[in-house]
């Protein structure tokens, strides 16, 4: 009998792991179904928030929306905050009741998750307000440059949305420390290709265009010397032949 009580000791052990298991998972069952119930009601929340103050209005304007909707992703990008918020919620409920059962590893994995997503909506709002601020600058800038009357103004001005719009985009993939120092370097190596480029192409191919340009944005207020003046009485022009009396031809 002592030697079958030996034997069933192991079998105890792991009986009394699973009791002492059952409750805690039950509870983390609670908390998902809870955390579940919960997810649904901030995303509503915050979609119906973000279209109440017109968020979906500006990042249409701005153009997000229908970069979303090319990628594939249906809805705009209110829709996007909530299903985020939706997932945020989730995976924190997953984290509490993770470690409520004492999963510690998963439990680190689900931390790591969910302290991204945070970074995801800054840069998704970095993107939002960015585009539009791109937009504004290359309307502003083609505005400017119709108003001077240069014939390329629509070219100026996408040229300065998309530059807005490049750094833009690297801040956003600042925040989700996506690249860091290697996008940036490669930025502006890239940036810099493309100057030099086109100062190349500039002043060796487009001097004439370059002057024609530049001589009717800014011309040059020179007076020409042949412009007839009004002559003074009683004085004689510079340059013109002073007639006597003598070579009068007789009458």
């Amino acid at each position: 009998m002592e030697n079958f009580g030996i034997h069933l000791e192991p079998l105890r052990a792991i009986l009394y792991q699973v009791g002492a298991f059952i409750p805690r998972l039950l509870i983390g069952v609670v908390v998902v179904i809870v955390g579940w119930l919960i997810a649904k009601a901030a995303r509503f929340a915050v979609t119906r928030a973000l279209r109440a103050i017109n968020f979906n209005v500006l990042t249409e304007r701005a153009g997000l929306d229908n970069f979303l909707r090319q990628g594939g992703l249906a809805g705009d990008t209110s829709s996007l905050f909530g299903i985020l918020t939706y997932w945020l919620v989730i995976l924190a409920s997953l984290l509490i009741a993770f470690n409520g059962m004492g999963l510690s590893y998963i439990a680190d994995l689900l931390g790591r998750i969910v302290w991204f997503v945070p970074n995801v909506f800054v840069a998704l709002l970095v993107l939002a307000f960015g585009s539009y601020f791109a937009r504004f600058v290359g309307e502003a800038v083609g505005s400017y440059f119709r108003g001077v009357k240069v014939q390329d103004a629509a070219l100026f001005g996408k040229v300065a949305q998309y530059a807005v719009m490049a750094f833009v985009i690297l801040i956003a993939l600042d925040q989700i420390k996506v690249g860091g120092d290697i996008v940036r370097e490669s930025f502006l190596v890239i940036l810099a290709g493309v100057v030099f480029a086109l100062a190349l192409a500039f002043g060796l191919a487009g001097k004439d265009w370059a002057k024609a340009q530049i001589e009717r944005w800014w011309p040059r207020q020179v007076k020409d010397a042949r412009t007839p003046t009004t002559p003074t009485p009683g004085v004689t022009p510079v340059g013109t032949p002073t007639r006597f009396d003598n070579d009068r031809p007789p009458r």
